[in-house]
């Protein structure tokens, strides 16, 4: 179990969101081998380096010195009083350290809701329910499981169940009560074995909670996420599918729409079934009878959606439909057969304005191709109508037992009808040759009459060496015996293709950054390669190595004089793009084609943990302009998965001479990459100095897979005159 100061150190880089840090600091605690004054020490040096936000560092604060009067209370010594270390308040300490959640964000919490008492392990609500374990962080609460002080007593042989606790951000929203006042409500309507059972909501002072189902497993995000995982065959899959596909039937019939469907929320139960979870921000789309519910409260409002997995609709808050939740489980019914996501996690309007086409699955027959690509489009009217078509198109063993069911009653009819005719047949043969027979042997004995009439008595013997049977038993010829031609040697199998195999010759090629994915013997390649190499060369280098059968590239020229820039960031964009593109920069327009005075407008996407953001411009005069962090735009952080646009049509930078081949990049840190803002513009070599140093050393502190880096070449021109 992690130490306190780890699990500080966890949240500080990242590592731990909010809601997962308050999870685990009981747990942290209980096993700390420290007193409170150690643990009180402990926290205010890690506080002194990085400070926390005002209401952790008081809940720490609070619950080590719980554990002080619990230490007395069971007859132990308070230790420790005299020397307790005086710990400053965070108000001076960290002022405007979270005075914002981000990049053109607003404040994550109120005052008021700062203050509030944080529910963790261990606490207990409403004297009933208490909290023994963290199942997960979704977008409007944590999960924990609970014991029903009540079930207990009652000897309930199942005193579990699930506790949804809506996080502290949540709190300061009037609607949140609404919000899980309306899903306990559908979660009434929406009775099935595949949708997790949610029996009511209430609230524990400023705490508002939901209790459910408890189920024992793991969520689908869990087994997407395993190291290694390359995707599962199709018939293994299947059986998930199915579930998932059950499930949102049954929500559509019925008029809902899950509006947050991704990976998290659907559970793989330890009896092998499915079930849905977080009907949260479900939006009911057939609503005569609610009409008036919609002005007053819209649970999209939240906020509470995934852009990986959301529908460009949904991103352009139109009207939700049920084909939005068939583009959410395009994505996942892809990602579960190949381990990436279709769109290397962009999100639906990222990957339309890129025009983003996602390769086949090689395990898809052609029919399955067309229903999961249907899923995928990026347009309702295009896309697959409904999940029942859905599932009926994409699951070939149901096809495979339907047309083999009708195949036999066919072949069996055939069968009857072959069996028919044969017998005719045989019975209009049999009589023919009856007849035959019959007219030979009367043929015969007149020839025997007139020759005994002839010459008299005959030998019989010459009348048998003239009858036909005779004749022919002598003219049926030896058939012939041939032995088989020998059978071609079989091939010697194709070397199997790793991608550590591919490596090598990918890192060997100059001024670039590639990323590859090995599926069988095809190779993929993503990223950036000199102008001077050329796809061309690329493409045939890589399809002459041993294994290698097909070759996909997918990747950008990179102008010459930009190789600084691709030797320094390569391994930070390399490592981003194998774990799916987990942060992206997008130009507007997408082609990064600009013309002079054009403004510079960005659209980033956060990795899934909280990060700051760096946006800089190269110019092909040689310097570097600071887009984020500037004195234009300080605020540079983001939370996870987050979405944000840097610039505006307004001109807050636009395009000017000297026109070419320039290029825009993001870098990502888990703290700030400097501590104090860097000049408006600076030239690229003293920069990139800067840069990699610094990099270097958070990458050492943090893990070097908290630096990720992303690149948007761009091509300027002077205006028309």
């Amino acid at each position: 179990m992690a130490s306190l100061a780890r699990v500080i150190l966890d949240y500080q880089s990242g590592e731990l969101s909010r809601d997962e840090f308050v999870a685990q600091l009981d747990s942290a605690l209980a096993t700390e081998q420290l007193g409170p004054t150690r643990l009180l020490e402990t926290l205010y040096s890690a506080h002194h380096q990085a400070p926390l936000p005002e209401d952790l560092y008081l809940e720490v604060r609070r619950r080590i010195e719980l554990l002080r009067v619990s230490n007395v209370a069971a007859g132990g010594e308070e230790t420790g009083i005299q020397t307790t270390v005086e710990l400053p308040s965070l108000r001076s300490s960290s002022a405007g350290s979270e005075g914002s959640a981000g990049l053109g964000g607003t404040a994550s919490a109120t005052g008021s809701a700062a203050n509030e008492t944080i529910k963790g392990i261990g606490d207990t609500l409403n004297n009933r329910f208490v909290l023994e374990e963290c199942l997960g962080v979704g977008g409007m609460g944590t999960v924990y499981k609970a014991l029903d002080l009540r079930k207990l007593e009652a000897s309930d042989r199942k005193p579990y169940l699930a506790i949804k606790v809506l996080n502290v951000q949540f709190r300061g929203n009037p609607n949140s009560l609404v919000a899980l006042q309306r899903e306990a409500r559908k979660a009434q309507v929406l009775a099935h074995r595949n949708i997790i059972t949610v029996y009511d909501f209430d609230r524990d002072g400023p705490i508002v909670y939901l209790t459910m189902e408890y189920l024992s497993g793991k969520p689908l995000s869990q087994l997407l996420r395993t190291p290694g995982y390359q995707g599962m065959p199709v018939r293994a899959a299947l059986p998930i599918v199915r579930g998932m596909c059950a499930a949102l039937a049954y929500a559509h019939e019925r008029g809902f729409v899950h509006c947050d469907f991704k990976p998290a929320n659907v559970f793989l139960t330890t009896n092998a079934e499915v079930k849905v979870i977080d009907f949260g921000i479900a939006r009911v789309f057939q609503r005569p009878e609610e009409e008036s519910d919609a002005t007053v409260f819209d649970p999209g409002s939240l906020g509470a959606l995934t852009p990986a997995y959301a529908s460009p609709e949904m991103i352009e808050h139109r009207e939700p439909d049920p084909r939005d939740d068939i583009y959410a489980l395009g994505c996942i019914t892809y990602e579960l057969l190949t381990g990436h996501h279709p769109f290397d996690r962009l999100s639906a309007t990222q990957a339309r304005n890129s025009d983003f086409k996602p390769q086949r699955p090689p395990n898809l027959d052609t029919r399955q191709w067309r229903a999961l690509r249907a899923a995928l489009s990026f347009d309702r009217n295009t896309r697959m109508p409904s999940v029942t078509r859905f599932i009926a198109e994409f699951d070939n063993e149901a096809r495979a037992e339907k047309s083999g069911t009708l195949a036999w009653v066919g072949l069996a009819g055939l069968a009857m009808v072959c069996a028919a005719t044969v017998g005719v047949l045989a019975l209009r043969s049999g009589s023919s040759r009856q007849a035959a027979q019959t007219e030979a042997a009367n043929s015969q004995g007149d020839q025997v009459d007139r020759a005994n009439g002839a010459s008299g008595v005959a030998s019989s013997t010459s009348v048998a060496q003239t009858t036909p049977s005779s004749a022919a038993a002598t003219s049926i010829p030896t058939p012939s015996v041939s032995s088989p031609p020998a059978s071609p040697p079989a091939p010697a199998p194709k070397p199997a293709l790793t991608l550590a195999a591919v490596m090598p010759t990918l890192d060997k090629v100059p001024c670039s950054a590639l990323s590859g994915a090995v599926q069988d013997h095809a190779l993929t390649v993503r990223g950036f390669v000199p102008q001077r190499y050329g796809a061309a060369h690329l493409k045939e280098t890589l399809a002459a190595l041993p294994g290698v059968e097909t070759v996909s590239l997918d990747v950008r020229p990179v102008a010459d004089d930009k190789c600084d820039i691709v030797k320094t960031l390569a391994p930070y964009l390399v490592r981003n793009w194998q774990v799916g593109r987990a942060a992206s920069l997008q130009m507007r327009p997408a082609s990064g084609l600009l013309t002079e005075h054009d403004s510079l407008v960005v659209d980033l996407k956060a990795p899934g943990f909280d990060s700051f953001a760096t946006v800089d411009y190269y110019q092909l005069d040689g310097h570097v302009v600071h887009m984020v962090p500037s004195h234009l735009s300080p605020d540079n952080q983001m939370q996870a998965n987050g979405s944000y646009t840097i610039g505006s049509s307004a001109g807050d930078w636009t395009v000017s001479k000297p026109f070419g081949s320039e290029m825009v990049v993001l870098v990502v840190t888990p703290v700030a990459l400097f501590d104090k803002l860097r000049p408006e513009s600076e030239t690229r070599a003293d920069y990139l100095r800067a840069l990699q140093a610094r990099l270097t050393q958070i990458g050492g502190q943090y893990g070097q897979d908290r630096v990720l880096a992303d690149f948007a070449p761009i091509t300027t021109k002077a205006a028309s005159p």
